[in-house]
């Protein structure tokens, strides 16, 4: 479709609405200290869906997770390779579960391990022990916004990613210098935070339309549906006036990719539609502009939040750039 320069002018202006918290790196920090505290307890075994094939070995692998939470990864390992091998942490849309084995096995055919964990109480295997204040009807976006910030779902979520770069890290056969996120819609956003809040272990990473990006700017663009239909709900139910707005999305801001952008520090590669209609263009520009790290940033006017095959092709050699030291930002191209 037309896209006009204006347009991209006012996109590459787009510095985000939703506040970050005042307190927002010592928050995270005591939350990454009590994702810490949690011994590492997983158990790791041959996959009870599919079989090995020569050149790839299928594995299990659940973990403790917050609270006790029995949480679920696909973990794929290249067979038949020479020394340890470069690791991704790949997180999935919203709402549903790690891709499937198949489309999982393309990183060991590059020669790449994956680790690819199933968010607690969405589409998979792993379990959500509850515990949220508050409404959950509306999604796991608002679930426990009633409860304080340390009490909301992603957050939890967050103290469960933790854990699981903990395990990555010390998982036989891993090139812990090489360690890269993909991620897509929910898994963007993950992806933001996980490099933010691992920063001694994630290498690069490729976001493509992060969700949970600029609460405010959804709410204010009307973008309030499907994937952010929990602000609505909130808002409807128990806010009607909206006297309220500041408190709550002051509360959200503590797992807004928005406020985690500042604390990256490894190169990033990120994709936009420029057609999205679900994440708002305006909220992913907004995150990109506040990254202060090597980035770059690849716009495609004639696709949504939809799969971008021209992106996903860049990626190994992104990846590639980063482990030879020649990547540099560029812009938005």
């Amino acid at each position: 479709m037309p896209f006009s320069a204006e347009r991209l002018a006012e996109l590459k202006a787009c510095t985000g609405r939703n506040p970050v918290p005042a307190d927002f790196d010592a928050f995270w920090e005591e939350r990454m200290a009590e994702a810490d505290a949690v011994p590492l307890d997983y158990e790791l075994r041959p996959s009870d869906q599919v079989a090995d094939f020569d050149t790839c070995a299928y594995h299990d692998l659940y973990f403790t997770g917050m609270r006790g939470a029995r949480v679920y990864a696909k973990y794929c390992v290249p067979r038949g390779t020479d020394g340890p091998v470069p690791l991704v942490l790949q997180f999935h849309g919203y709402p549903g579960c790690t891709r499937s084995w198949a489309e999982q096995s393309s990183w060991p055919g590059l020669g790449y391990a994956v680790l690819s964990m199933d968010n607690p109480g969405q589409g998979g295997r792993s379990e959500d022990v509850g515990g949220f204040a508050g409404t959950t009807v509306a999604g796991h976006l608002v679930a426990g916004i009633d409860g304080g910030p340390e009490n909301l779902y992603y957050v939890r979520l967050y103290q469960d990613q933790r854990i699981l770069c903990r395990i990555a890290a010390e998982l036989a056969g891993i090139d812990r210098s090489r360690v890269f996120v993909n991620g897509g819609s929910q898994g963007g956003g993950m992806g933001i935070a996980c490099c933010a809040l691992n920063q001694g272990l994630v290498r690069g990473a490729s976001i493509l339309y992060p969700f949970l990006s600029d609460f405010r700017a959804v709410w204010e663009l009307g973008a309030d549906e499907i994937a952010y239909e929990g602000i609505r709900y909130y808002s409807r139910w128990f806010d009607a006036d909206g006297s309220r707005a500041d408190e709550w999305f002051g509360t959200l801001g503590y797992v807004d990719a928005l406020s985690f952008a500042h604390l990256v520090r490894c190169p990033v590669l990120m994709g936009t539609g420029l057609s999205d209609v679900v994440c708002p263009p305006e909220t992913q520009f907004a995150v990109y502009n506040a990254l202060t790290c090597p980035k770059r940033h690849l716009l495609y006017p004639d696709f949504g939040h939809e799969e971008i095959q021209a992106f996903d092709d860049l990626i190994p050699g992104f990846y590639r750039e980063v482990c030879q030291g020649t990547f540099r930002g560029e812009g938005d191209l």
